[in-house]
């Protein structure tokens, strides 16, 4: 293995590790060098502060641990991944999550690593839950997939941040429902005007 590739995941492990033991604050980089092995004028070759080092490890966790359904059914998938979101961010990676939107919002070379690291691959996955879904007719051909993403996950996100409304298994459930079946009793008319 490549001296780079061994620096790079050696720091990885380090900072994944002192998120999980202490959130975005123990991720220092004088600590992930003390515990990577890795000096920090070296960390800093590769990586311009400690909060993109800790987005590339948040990013690498996170496709880990929330891997895309795909039960056959449209429904079933997107319900079952609005569920694991919404556990993988009601445990102490959501608070890691929200320090880390926090601190992006100051710095925008760490807000660009953040969607390119861990929002893009994730919503990819979800672009091609969404194709097959389209494919096997379960869908709507006429919503844009990017905005159903909002609709199904950006609630979840939400209530991270604010804190007024848990994100447990049922919550998640209702989550889904509502965005899979439509707050209207009506459709729209063409014009785009409610009933």
């Amino acid at each position: 293995m490549p001296r780079s590739r061994r620096v790079r995941e050696a720091v990885l492990r380090a900072a994944a590790e002192l998120l999980s033991e202490g959130g975005l604050p123990a991720a220092t980089v004088d600590a992930v060098s003390a515990r990577s092995g890795v000096s920090k004028a070296t960390i800093y070759k590769h990586w311009s502060n400690r909060i993109c080092v800790a987005i590339d490890a948040f990013a690498l966790h996170m496709a880990e641990a929330t891997p895309v359904a795909d039960t056959g059914s449209a429904r079933e998938d997107l319900t079952q991944q609005v569920r694991n979101v919404a556990a993988f961010y009601a445990g102490p990676v959501g608070r890691v999550y929200a320090q880390l939107l926090a601190a992006t919002v100051t710095d925008p070379e760490a807000a660009e690593l953040l969607r390119q690291r861990f929002l893009e691959g994730r919503r990819e996955l979800i672009r091609q839950m969404w194709r097959r879904g389209v494919q096997r007719g379960e869908l709507r051909t006429d919503v844009d997939v990017e905005v159903a993403q909002d609709v199904l996950f950006g609630s979840i996100i939400f209530r991270l941040v604010s804190g007024h409304a848990p994100l447990t298994p049922t919550e998640a459930e209702a989550i889904a429902k509502a965005a899979l079946t439509g707050l209207l009793t009506q459709p729209a008319s063409d014009t785009g005007r409610l009933r």
